[in-house]
């Protein structure tokens, strides 16, 4: 007993210490420079048409962002289908502005020393108008709960040469990879803090990144078949958490290690 207190202590020491840090470089979260520029891009006419985003519906109306990720995924009735931040932000992209949406999603994550992305930059902006609200996402369509469904099932599926699932790390209390805390996305708490939280400026990689990149980060990790960017599993899942994550506040963008 006495062993198992102090591998408990020891673990919410670190995490304690980890959270100090983040703390004190809150204030100062590069994240910020990572939201202006996507504001910058948010009014810059683009593409074919000349237009910018600043008519794009996130499902509050025409060019309305405050509070709009806390409520996504959700089903767009002009797509027919339900969609993210990032999707919808790529279907806005390509309706409004009459980009190609293989050229748009070429390449949505920066590589270490580059530069953020235009897709990390608009995304941090769109995030930012949310912080502090309450999080709800949507599941009154059918295809809402369709796609929680689905997304439950993907958290749990076992696979892969280690025979892993996203469960293996995140459905279990008091579980750690090294340093780093693994929450149990099966409870409300622990999904809350998770969701409220991404976007988030990474400080080991020096860059901002996204719940798109969060899943493929998962998938790769798992060593899983490389997740596509947009792709209908990683709505599922975002919508599976976002619904465990129903109460939580907005964070986004946040620090991450």
């Amino acid at each position: 007993m006495a062993s198992f207190t102090m591998s408990a202590y020891a673990q919410k020491t670190t995490e304690q210490g980890i959270q100090e840090y983040r703390d004190m470089l809150a204030d100062g979260n590069p994240a910020e420079l990572v939201e202006l520029r996507g504001e910058d891009l948010w009014s810059k006419p683009q593409g074919p048409k000349n237009a910018s985003l600043e008519q794009c519906d996130m499902g509050a109306g025409p060019g309305k962002l405050e509070g709009v990720a806390a409520t996504m995924p959700r089903f767009f009735g002009d797509a027919g289908k339900v969609m993210d931040v990032e999707t919808r932000l790529v279907h806005c992209m390509v309706t409004l502005q009459g980009r190609d949406v293989a050229e748009v999603t070429k390449k949505p994550y920066s590589g270490a020393g580059e530069k953020p992305t235009e897709l990390e930059s608009l995304v941090a902006y769109i995030y930012a108008q949310s912080r502090g609200a309450a999080i709800k996402v949507p599941q009154g369509h059918p295809e809402e709960k369709a796609s929680r469904a689905r997304g439950e099932k993907i958290f749990f599926y076992r696979a892969g040469p280690y025979d892993f699932s996203c469960a293996s790390c995140h459905a279990s209390d008091d579980q750690r990879i090294r340093l780093q805390g693994l929450p149990n996305l099966t409870k409300p708490e622990p999904a809350q803090a998770a969701f409220a939280a991404w976007p988030a400026y990474r400080v080991s990689q020096g860059a901002v990144r996204s719940m798109q990149w969060r899943m493929y980060d998962c998938f790769r990790q798992q060593r899983f078949p490389e997740l596509k960017y947009g792709s209908q599993a990683s709505i599922d899942l975002i919508t599976f958490l976002g619904v465990k994550a129903e109460g939580g506040t907005m964070q986004a963008t946040s620090l991450k290690r």
